[in-house]
């Protein structure tokens, strides 16, 4: 039971670290010229921004879940 959790933490972890650099990623493409020109691009690449910050969010708080239960076996 504890390597099934192991191995969904380090998925869980993995999936985290894609956010991560696809948030970063579409922040850093939101540039300020696409910010003066207002075009649609821009909205796009803030929605994106957005859900993969908040897809973060679910996963680190879906890891810290599994870290308890790994923990709690534990005992």
């Amino acid at each position: 039971m504890t390597t099934f959790l192991v191995i969904v933490l380090v998925v869980l972890m993995a999936l985290v670290v894609y956010s991560l650099v696809r948030g970063v990623i579409a922040f850093l493409q939101s540039h300020r010229a696409d910010i003066d020109a207002g075009g649609e691009r821009q909205h796009e690449m803030q929605v994106l921004q957005n859900k993969m910050m908040f897809n973060r969010i679910k996963y680190q708080a879906l890891a810290i879940v599994v870290v308890a239960v790994i923990l709690m076996i534990a005992r």
